[in-house]
């Protein structure tokens, strides 16, 4: 296993379809804590990393029947059971009339679950990234593609993954302490 103070290692890739063929290499070789952080949104790379589908549209629809809810529970309550005023001749709790509200709260309740459970989903805030400090984590944001596996992967080992990263393409490729104390 690896030392406490040993973040990983991290290997810089300049082609595209390399990273790619990297990412199939590492998720067939059996590693779970591990990236690829790119200055733009590579296509096919969630599939080659294994990535499943996001769960997002749950918290979406758990928001969206909350709002609705809401809503019709409120108009229904103020409407009809503790505030009734027959205004205009309407019944005390016609649908019709509920749309706007409805369609409202329903979108509220929809955008606030949603961003709730975005934040939930990405750890957010997060505040450090353990491999922040390094020069080649710090290319991902201009122009090179760095892929970086965790040293508490289980299949991490400090000589046979840089082996692996250098066989599969990477350049650069050093293991990196961790900036955190």
């Amino acid at each position: 296993m690896a030392s406490s103070n040993l973040a990983g290692a991290i290997a810089e890739f300049t082609d595209v379809n390399a990273l790619v063929h990297a990412a199939e290499k590492l998720r067939d070789a059996g590693f779970r804590k591990w990236d690829v952080h790119t200055p733009y949104p590579v296509h096919g790379l969630d599939k080659a990393m294994g990535i499943k589908r996001s769960i997002i549209s749950y918290f979406s629809f758990v928001g969206m029947v909350g709002g609705l809810t809401t809503a019709l529970g409120l108009q229904w309550w103020t409407g009809a059971d503790s505030y009734k005023l027959n205004i205009g001749g309407k019944g005390f709790f016609d649908w019709q009339f509920s749309m706007p509200i409805d369609f409202e709260l329903t979108v509220l309740g929809t955008a606030i679950f949603t961003a709730l459970g975005l934040f939930h989903l990405c750890k957010l805030p997060t505040w450090y990234n353990k491999y922040q400090e390094d020069e080649s984590f710090k290319k991902a944001t201009d122009d090179t593609f760095v892929v970086t596996i965790d040293a508490n992967d289980d299949r991490f080992s400090a000589e046979g993954t840089q082996s692996l990263l250098v066989s599969l393409g990477g350049s650069n490729v050093h293991v990196v302490e961790s900036a955190l104390k």
